[in-house]
């Protein structure tokens, strides 16, 4: 799509079609956040021990790769709309089931079922943006999927504080006798319903159309959102792409000779559990430890992680604006750094602490140490990892299985999410020393992967991206996709 990145109003269509696929990314950012400000007064209204609560904010991660998972096989089988559609279902009757839960297991299982539409939404979002979007642009427009995510995010904490706030506490009565928390899970309704109704509104992913050999409809898509480009040309090239990945893969199998499945279904799979193992959801879920430990008031917590929040939408715009002008791999590799040296210099302040009933306290200037290396972290990840990796991979799977992929590699990131959140306590009792030493190691390791294993997929059509090579073969690659004219005349 030659013309498509110079022409202003094919450009705003594109971008509202990316912005309204995103929204699947808000409602993953406010559910993952939205039970930070209920969970005290759940504890106190169902008379919790304290491994029930942590039962009851995880479970919703379970939901979330299970959801996941099953969300490219729903996809490839029935588009991407009905699977947006089907995952607002179920956030919906979450926000609704949690809110009115009469009981702790009530609770869990209803945020089980928005876990399996957040899952759904965290898949469906990436691949659509992705096959909507032309490669002049696919960058930026993918990485609105994590600045979805931090709004959620934002947007979830800010709801919980006037919804306290107004009631008194969270556990105060409120409208109609319900309690503040529960109206805390009932805002949920409203991201569920808008996205409901964007999805009917969207169109059909071209390239989902082209594998069900529905040309007609792609044909009548290509003339309301990219009237100026070659569309029987576009066909053609996707079809191509789809015909080549079936040669010697029947039914676009995930299953391959690496551990059981492709090598780059493995590529997208590590991406994700290195994106959760540097540990920034402990910046987001467990904040209040470390805030008090550098000398803040625990009632000053929320205030602080609200700005954290804003810091991190803030920097997803840095990563927006750079991601199809400097590329993805430098983008990764600078967060890397940024992320080993700043975890680094948290686990070193940490080992000058002292402890006070149980709990750490920074002497002198140790506080502000670790306090500055927790923003330059929270830096660090929202400008690279946090919304490049879902660029990544967005584009990096053939046609054929890039939802079936995309739903394991984000299953695996669920589930690593998971395993970050139930084990930083019991790593922090024992040492944050070695807790926040572990995720410097994993910044580190994410540094050498990318070396190692990620090419520069930038200004490449997704059929010219779909293969991945190792770098020692990218630069190859990417001269020999430069020099295909129909490669470059093609769509996105």
């Amino acid at each position: 799509m030659s013309d498509t990145a110079s022409n202003p109003s094919t450009n705003i269509k594109v971008i509202g079609l990316a912005v309204a696929g995103a929204v699947g990314g808000f409602l993953f950012g406010f559910d993952s956040s939205v039970v930070n400000g209920a969970v005290d007064a759940v504890e106190k209204d169902f008379n919790l021990l304290p491994a029930l609560i942590g039962l009851a904010v995880a479970s919703a991660l379970i939901g979330c790769a299970f959801g996941a998972y099953f969300a490219g096989r729903l996809a490839d089988r029935w588009g991407r709309i009905p699977a947006m559609i089907v995952g607002s279902v179920l956030f919906l009757a979450s926000a609704i089931g949690a809110g009115l839960s009469i009981g702790v297991w009530d609770l869990v299982v209803w945020r089980v079922v928005g876990g399996l539409g957040i899952g759904i939404a965290s898949v469906i979002a990436p691949a659509y943006i992705a096959e909507i979007s032309p490669k002049q642009m696919r960058g930026r427009l993918a990485s609105l999927q994590q600045l979805a995510i931090t709004v959620g995010i934002f947007a979830a904490l800010l709801s919980d504080t006037l919804f306290a706030n107004a009631a008194g506490t969270a556990g105060a009565k409120f409208w109609f006798g319900l309690e503040a928390w529960r109206w805390m899970f009932l805002a949920g309704v409203v991201p569920a319903v808008v996205y409901g109704l964007l999805a009917i509104a969207l169109p059909e992913s071209p390239r989902f159309l082209v594998l069900k050999n529905r040309d007609d409809e792609v044909r009548k898509i290509f003339a309301r959102i990219w009237p100026n480009d070659d569309a029987e040309r576009a066909i053609r090239d996707m079809r191509s792409a789809i015909e080549a990945d079936q040669q010697g893969n029947q039914k676009g199998a995930l299953r391959g000779k690496a551990f059981g499945l492709k090598p780059i279904v493995w590529v997208g799979i590590v991406l994700s559990i290195f994106q959760q193992f540097v540990g920034i959801n402990v910046i987001f879920y467990y904040s209040t430890t470390l805030w008090r430990s550098v000398g803040f008031q625990e009632k000053d917590s929320f205030t602080i992680s609200v700005i954290t929040s804003v810091t991190n939408i803030a920097v997803t715009f840095v990563a927006i604006a750079l991601v199809d002008r400097v590329g993805r791999r430098p983008i990764l590799l600078f967060g890397s750094a940024g992320m080993t040296v700043s975890l680094a210099a948290m686990a070193v302040a940490f080992s000058q602490a002292n402890v006070v009933n149980g709990a750490p306290s920074l002497p002198g200037g140790w506080g502000p140490v670790a306090l500055v290396a927790a923003n330059i972290f929270v830096i660090s990840f929202g400008a690279s990892w946090g919304p490049v990796v879902w660029v990544l991979l967005g584009e990096i799977f053939p046609t054929r299985i890039r939802a079936r992929a995309l739903g394991i590699a984000a299953a695996a990131q669920w589930i690593a999410n998971f395993v970050v959140t139930i084990s930083f306590p019991p790593l922090a009792s024992v040492s944050l020393v070695l807790t926040y030493g572990l995720y410097a190691l994993f910044a580190l390791l994410s540094f050498l992967f990318v070396m190692r294993f990620i090419p520069e997929t930038n200004g490449m059509s997704l059929e010219e991206a779909n293969t991945l090579l190792p770098p020692k073969n990218s630069a190859k690659r990417t001269s020999s996709a430069k020099k295909t004219p129909a490669a470059a005349k093609s769509g996105a």
